[in-house]
């Protein structure tokens, strides 16, 4: 019988904490709820139609205690493993199963806001609004440095961009250029 290939990755939401358990062999497994989401369109109807799939991910080793420290409900994760099927009997000796996920590896993704959307690097560089009297006395003691600061730059940027040496432009004086001499590239004297 070939032997098959069982790869799994999903990216999803955590749906509750962490839950840490330590084996008798101090081996440790952590296990994680994760809620996937897939939208997509109904063609017939046209509307946008989401569905979720809630699955259980363990996982094993340092990594366990990992995600036990730095994991919490809502924090999005992306797993990658192997798909597992759990059997065992419920308490009316009825057969039950059920898929989970056994992690190689996850990987703690961005956290978004309290409004639900990751920051872009353009907000990251946006100016922040104190929250507290201790920051607005931080912001306002930096906005007096910048203002003593930006006349001395301002004042020293069009010196620095008299003296730069123009490397484009063919009618630049010569001694405002760069000696710059177009050779072809270097070739090493490498014996292979």
């Amino acid at each position: 019988m070939a032997s098959g290939y069982n790869r799994i990755i999903i990216m999803g939401n955590l749906t509750r904490d962490p839950e840490l358990k330590q084996l008798g062999s101090s081996q440790s497994v952590c296990r994680l709820g994760i809620a996937s989401n897939r939208q997509y369109k109904n063609r017939q109807s046209g509307d946008m139609v989401q569905e979720v799939c809630y699955i259980d991910v363990d996982v094993w080793g340092p990594q366990a205690d990992s995600c036990k420290q730095y994991l919490e409900k809502g924090r999005p994760v992306l797993i990658e493993g192997r798909l597992k099927l759990d059997s065992w009997q419920d308490t009316d000796g009825k057969p039950r199963s059920k898929h989970s996920i056994v992690a190689d590896r996850v990987v703690f993704l961005t956290q978004t806001n309290e409004g639900g959307t990751s920051r872009s690097k353009d907000d990251e560089m946006s100016p922040l609004e104190p929250r507290n009297e201790v920051e607005r006395e931080l912001m306002s003691q930096l906005d007096g440095i910048k203002a003593k600061i930006q006349p001395a730059q301002s004042a020293r940027a069009p010196r620095a961009q008299q003296t730069e040496p123009s490397f484009f432009d063919d009618n630049s004086s010569s001694k405002n250029s760069a000696a710059f001499k177009d050779e072809p590239p270097f070739q090493d004297d490498l014996p292979f």
